[in-house]
This record gives C-alpha cells, structure tokens and sequence, in this order.
C-alpha cells in the first residue's frame, strides 16, 4: 500500500462546500459595519516565532472578539511588533476572511504542536476565504509583508503560552 500526500485542490473543495458556508452563517456583522474590537481591553501575550520575530498579540478568547478579529483596525493602531492570536478549542480546518478588515495582514495557520501549516499575505476587504488546507488550533494574525521579513515560513515552531 501506497500513501500520497492528500490533494490540496480536493482539500479546499471539501472546505469550501462544507467549513466555509458554515463560517460564512455565523457572522452577524454585515459588510460595511464600523464595529471593532476594542483593543485596549483584550488580554495580550507575547508569541516567538521560531526565535525569529516576537510579536505583542491582542488575544482574541470570546466568539465576538474572534469574530470581530482585527476588523475596522487601521495601520496607526498595529504597531509592526504586534497581532492578533486566535486560540480554538482542538486542531481543526479554519478559514479566516477580510470582512471589513482595511488593512493587509499576513497569516499563519499553526497546529496544536505549534507548527505553521499555512502562511498567507490577505488583502484588505476581501472576502474570498482563505483556508488552513490543514487542521489548525491556532491562528496568528500580523501586518502584512512581517512574514517576509523576518524570514517566517510554513514549517517553522511557534512558541505558545501555556495559558493559550
């Protein structure tokens, strides 16, 4: 018996007939909406990549601020040294959009174990999904082009708190 890798294609096939409707039917908040996440209030916490890069994170813990994520944020108030941390309950296949989001962001996909599945740069108000091809636990949101800067790859570890 022979095992091949599975087939990205049929992978986000599979995410757009059956994970992406369901996302799509849990948010309530309409395009065009001014609603944000107060970011002075969130909890935060500091995430390595791969000793590479230590962002500042706004942790996104209710469905609401998840919901929200980074939405409505402009560029003055996300320093290059901070982002947004999503922590769900178990590795499973995600796919995050730009909903009212107005500024570009790079995304990394990371499995329970902390590995990066999938990297992305998104673009702003785009609501095209963008799929983790793999299941994911977490997922870390910066400003765009930080990836590639500092070198940030699929493959590479993330450091993440114990209390995350």
């Amino acid at each position: 018996m022979t095992w091949s890798k599975p087939n990205p294609i049929r992978g986000s096939l599979w995410m757009v007939a059956f994970v992406f409707p369901t996302l799509v039917g849990c948010v309530d908040i309409p395009a065009g909406s001014t609603e944000k996440n107060n970011l002075s209030e969130m909890d935060t916490a500091s995430i390595n990549v791969a000793d590479k890069m230590t962002y500042t994170t706004y942790v996104a813990r209710t469905s609401e601020q998840q919901m929200l994520g980074l939405m409505n944020t402009t560029r003055a108030e996300l320093a290059d040294d901070r982002g947004m941390f999503f922590a769900f309950n178990g590795d499973g296949y995600r796919s995050f959009w730009m909903r009212n989001t107005i500024i570009p962001l790079d995304i990394a996909y990371i499995r329970s174990d902390g590995t990066i599945v999938k990297t992305y740069t998104m673009e702003p108000l785009n609501e095209m999904g963008y799929p983790s091809l793999e299941p994911a636990k977490y997922v870390l949101e910066v400003n765009a082009g930080q990836f590639a800067e500092h070198g940030i790859t699929e493959g590479d570890v993330v450091t993440i708190p114990d209390d995350l």
